[in-house]
């Protein structure tokens, strides 16, 4: 049975509403997908590979653009201080 679920997949919906006096606070909306992995590619979800938390190349790519970024502004300062 969760082998078929897997490769099938299923999703699990439902909404939380909190209101009072008919005035809508706040609205929770919950869609659960549960599937392996090669679906969630195949449907076209691929989260993870782009989560730094979840990823080692997506944390490599955050730090090398943070590198980036911080080389850029140093060279925009010691060209300001060559000016002085």
């Amino acid at each position: 049975m969760g082998s078929i679920i897997l490769d099938k997949g299923i999703v699990i919906a439902g909404d939380i509403k909190i209101q009072i006096a008919d005035i809508d606070l706040i609205t929770i909306k919950i869609r659960l997908l549960i599937a392996s992995v090669d679906k969630a590619m195949e449907m076209g979800i691929n989260w993870w590979q782009e989560d730094t938390y979840l990823s080692t190349k997506a944390r490599e790519k955050e730090l090398m653009q943070q590198q980036e970024t911080l080389e850029a502004r140093l060279e925009k300062l010691e060209a300001v201080s060559r000016q002085s």
